[in-house]
Parts: C-alpha cells; structure tokens; sequence
C-alpha cells in the first residue's frame, strides 16, 4: 500500500465516521422533533412526520447501499437485518419505526468507534520521533542538513538529549546512551571512541562525534518504520462478538418473517415480526459493555485503545511477554556480591559505593542503591578519576580503589576470579588486591513468578513466551525465576512479528511490552498491551495501555474484558431470546407492527439497564 492510497484511505475513513455520528445527532433530533410537532403542538401528520421523512433519506439511502454491498458479500450479521428492518418499515409507511432503528444502528457503531485509533496514527508518532536533522561536520564548519541528505562516511556531531539520526561509530567524545526502546537491553550503554551507535538512541549528557556507516533509510529506526508498515497493512482477522451473534440471529429473523407472511399472507406480520427482530441488543447493548468497560479501566489506571480488545482479551490462549520493564523493573541491581579474602561484603560495598558516588555510570545507581538498603554510611573519596576503557579509580579512607571490568584486569588478579554468570559485573579492588565481585542482573518484579503462575489455572492460557533482544543467558535467567520454559532471546522487531504472526494466524495470542522494538509485535499480536508509559510509539500501537506498571493490572484488565463480555452476551442473548419470543408470537398473529415496536423498546431497555453492570466495579478484578 502507498502513502497516497493509505492517506485516501485514512480521509475516507475519516469522512465515515462522521457521517455516523452526523446521522445519529440528526436521527435523535428528528424523533424529538417529530414527537414536539404531533403530541405538543398538535400538527398535522402530514407536517410532523417531515422530519422522520428527511431522516429516513439522509440515513435509510447509505444503508440502502451498504445492505446491497452486505447481501453481494454475503455477509448476513446484525447491520443486514437492521437494514432490512428499516427498508421494510419504510415501505410500509412506519416512519418513526425506521427513524427508531437508524438512531440505534448509528448510534451503536458511533459507540463501538469511540477510543478506536487507527492505525496511520502509530506511523505517524513514529516518524514524529525521529529527528528531521542533524549536524555535519565538514572541516571545521558545523552545518545542519536534511536527515535524508546524511552519506556513508559523514561526520556527525550528536548533542547531548537528541535523538541519534543513522547507525554510526563514534570517533570521539565518551557519553551514555539509552538505546532500550530499540534494542530491549535494560542498560544505558557507555559509548566511547568505536563504540557502534543505533539511530533512534536517545544521547544522555555528553556530545558525541560519529562517523555514518549507514543511510538514513538503512538504519536500525528505518527499519523498524518498515516492519511497522508491514504489521499494519496485515492486522490479525477478528470478528466482532456481534457479527458472530447476529450470523444465525439473522437468518433465524427473516425465516420467521417469511413463514408468517406465507401462512397468513399479510405482509403487516412481515414487518412486526421484523420490527421486533430488530438486534437492537446486539446493536446497543454490546457498545454500551464496552463503554462501560473502558469507563471502569480507565478509573483503574487502564486506557482501552481499541476496545474490541475487551471483546478479544477473555479468549487468549498464548500469551507472549517482553522482558525487560515487563517481566523485569528494566533496571540493574545487585544480585551477589563475592568476596576475597581480608574484605568483608561490607567492606567491598562500603568501598565501591562511597566511589561510585561520583560516578555516572549505569551501575553506579544500583551500587549505591545496595549500599542505602544495608544502610552502609558512604566515606569521601579523593583523586577521583575515570578514564575511557580504564574504570573508576580514587582514594577512600586513605586506600586505593579500583572499579573495573573483568578484562582491564591483568591475568594474575583475572584467575582469582570464579568463572563469568549471567548478568553484569564489576571488579572492586583494594590496594591492588581483589576485594570483591559485585554480580548484577535486570531485577524481576516480586509480581511475576505468581502473575506467570496464575494464567494457566485462572484464565486458560496455554502457551506462556518471553520474546526478548536481550542475550540468550540474560533471559534464560529471569525464565527459570518467573517459571517459564519457552524462551526466543536476541530477537530482532522483524523476527518477534514474525512469530507473532504466525501463532496468530491459529490461536488468539497476547503480546505485552514496553519498547518501540515491541510496537510491530503489538500491532500481530490478537491483543497488544503496552506497559507503562516509557514510549508513545509503543502507545499507539497498542489496545490497551497499562499506565501503572504493575502486572496486576494487566490481570484487571483480563478480568474486566471477560466480565464485560459476560454482560455483554447476558444483555445480547437474553434480548435476542425475548426477541426470538416475540417473533413468534407477531408471525401467528398476536402482536401488530406497533406492539411489536413498543415490546421491541422494553426489550432494549431491559438489555441496556443490564449492559450499564459493565461500569460498576466487580467485587475481585485481581486472583493472584
């Protein structure tokens, strides 16, 4: 598809949903004009049954083609016999009968298209991310030209806070990175002279130069754009609770109305038994579940962006997570801390922490962090230095201390040490002399193992999966904590949509994430949930919005779906049997086009009274 047909499309789109909204303002105010003209103002029927008359133009004639479009697709749900209820009424003259069913079908679909974003939008907050420019350097001239106008080999000057433009090697400058939206590691990564940089990497406090090494529709953030693409010209098929009520509801409806006018030849049981077949349940009772629905979860920190996610997310049967700030708080801690011999945990602790106080390196938050909970007083460092690709050096109560990585170590210290694990670490020695290893990993959420536990008993999902671009070792890691066996690490956008898509082309499949990697997943996935508010590119992808991140959440948000669906069809079935009864009763004679239309209304508000349960609070939205 073509940006110029993809924009038509949109426009149309755009032009059809307010003419559905249009046709239900102007419905409601031509009943109550009608009503004020015949019963308060006495006019003649001639004079008050215009505004029915213009209604049913402006309304009945787009339905009329899309019941003609309906019956060449062949497609019989609750709009074709909405349609035909309405065709039928206005040949036999009944107006207000035909006013009545075009405000309740256009004011249930103007209902169901409430909160529905559509998808160009997600495109567009992508593309809205990227920068529009960057900075070339040529000689000693700094210029600012076009993203697209950016060659292989240029030099480029990163400011601190924007946005990296193209995948690229930095020459020179030493800086933090952030590339977790795109990469799914939990990390900010420490660029230095090259270090390899990903476009769409948010630069921290210090500039950067780098060397292009690809165009701008190469690099990393391009291609995740064209795998949005993708994902979104090939949504999973879904068919609405409604569609599958009204398949055999239909059918059912016109065989009775046929039968009646047959046996008694008068067409007025036609009309009556279709009047009071009218799926006005199923046209107003499941949007306003649904309304209701989105009501509720949005009072509990829960935005529903589409809401046929309500209808979907009670029938998930796999359900695929993101690791790090889903499953993971997205940010290191320290996990072990091994000591040598004449230094104690404390003491390695103490040391490492009162330097890393002056540190900006990512794991120096997580030493302190660890040194507060054991409630270690910090001391004064001195000489404080840290050197690109030598660690963080100075002095702590008169001793030398070094913090450092494994491989700046040299070989006689290096076989000291027990063997690499999973996770990060750091080396802390003291007077040149090993005092400790502080091991770190992506801390799980106390949430997880019994959220993960509880799916399979409490919600029927079969397949439990931790798609992740984190490392293999860093994965497996958190699944054997949180108590999941299916695990596919360092996945690329494309590789995770493609398994999406294709357990979803034979299951109903959730995926939950967080990152803008996860936003092309999102969009194949049955149901996408984007957890927390780390990404808008993330947010618009998705169904449904956790703004808390908190996986209890996403348990209310499957409790409020199945309690909504549960409502949805008690209001829906129970009208359409109430229905079903009165049918046969308008077929053999009992109840005329009118009675059939007053009992139609009491059957409505009976369904809607009850779809309204949908707002209130259930007594539990959480079972682990």
């Amino acid at each position: 598809m073509t940006s110029e047909n993809a924009g038509k499309y949109a426009s149309l789109d755009r032009i059809k949903h307010s003419w559905t909204r249009f046709t239900a303002v102007l419905s409601l105010a031509a009943i109550i004009l009608y009503l004020l003209l015949r019963y308060l103002f006495n006019y003649k029927a001639t004079i008050s049954f215009i505004p029915l008359l213009v209604i049913v133009i402006v309304g009945g004639l787009p339905l009329l083609y899309g019941l003609l479009f309906q019956i060449r697709k062949r497609q019989f749900g609750a709009d074709f016999l909405a349609g035909l209820s309405i065709i039928t009424a206005i040949l036999m003259g009944e107006l207000l009968v035909a006013a009545i069913i075009i405000l309740m079908l256009s004011g249930g679909q103007a209902l169901e298209e409430f909160a529905t974003r559509r998808a160009s939008s997600t495109l567009s907050a992508l593309a809205h991310r990227m920068p529009s420019a960057a900075h070339r350097i040529t000689g000693d001239v700094t210029a600012d030209i076009r993203v697209d106008e950016i060659r292989v080999g240029d030099r480029l000057i990163v400011l601190p806070h924007e946005i990296c433009p193209v995948d690229g090697t930095v020459e020179s400058g030493t800086g933090m990175m952030d590339e977790s939206f795109l990469t799914g590691e939990p990390f900010r990564i420490r660029k230095t002279s090259g270090s390899q940089v990903i476009s769409g990497a948010l630069n921290e406090d210090a500039a950067l130069t780098i060397i292009a090494d690809r165009l701008a529709v190469d690099s990393r953030y391009a291609r995740i754009m064209q795998v949005m693409r993708k994902a979104e010209e090939n949504p999973p098929a879904i068919r609405r609770l409604a569609d599958r009520l009204g398949a055999f509801y239909t059918p059912l409806a016109v065989l009775i109305a046929l039968t009646g006018w047959l046996l008694s030849g008068q067409a007025e049981r036609f009309l009556a038994v279709l009047v009071i077949a009218t799926p006005c349940p199923l046209l107003l009772a499941i949007p306003i579940s649904i309304i209701g629905s989105i009501s509720l979860a949005a009072k509990r920190g829960i935005v529903i962006k589409k809401p046929v996610v309500l209808e979907q997310v009670g029938n998930i049967r796999t359900m695929f997570f993101d690791k790090t700030g889903t499953l993971t708080h997205g940010e290191p801690a320290v996990t072990d801390i091994v000591t040598f011999p004449g230094t104690s945990m404390e003491g390695a602790l103490k040391f490492s922490a009162s330097l890393e106080q002056y540190s900006k390196h990512p794991l120096a938050g997580a030493i302190l962090k660890a040194a507060r909970e054991k409630h270690i007083s910090l001391q004064s460092a001195e000489s404080v230095s840290e050197k690109p690709g030598t660690g963080l050096r100075g002095q702590v109560a008169g001793r030398r201390v070094l913090v450092t990585g494994r491989k700046k170590i040299n070989d006689e210290l290096a076989a000291l040490l027990p063997p690499t694990v999973s996770g990060m670490e750091c080396v802390v020695i003291l007077d040149d002399r090993l005092a400790g290893l502080i091991r770190f990993h992506d801390r799980p959420r106390k949430e997880s193992k019994p959220f993960i536990k509880h799916l399979r008993p409490k919600h029927k999902v079969e397949d439990l999966v931790i798609l992740s671009g984190d490392r293999e070792v860093e994965v497996q890691h958190l699944a054997e904590i949180v108590g999941i066996k299916d695990v596919r690490a360092s996945l690329t956008p494309e590789q995770k949509l493609n398994i999406i898509r294709d357990r979803t082309a034979t299951v109903s499949t959730l995926f939950l994430g967080d990152g803008i990697n996860d936003a092309p997943a999102m969009l194949a996935a049955t149901v996408g949930i984007a957890f927390g508010q780390n990404s808008d590119i993330t947010a618009e992808a998705a169904g449904a919005v956790i703004m808390e991140p908190a996986l209890g959440k996403v348990d209310e948000l499957l409790h409020i779906g199945k309690r909504m669906r549960r409502i949805a069809l008690e209001s829906a079935v129970g009208g359409m049997v109430l229905s079903t009864a009165g049918m046969f009763l308008a077929a053999l004679g009992f109840l005329p086009p009118i009675a059939g239309a007053i009992s139609q209304e009491v059957i409505d508000l009976l369904a809607v009274l009850n779809a309204l349960r949908a707002s209130l609070p259930g007594k539990e939205l959480q079972d682990f």
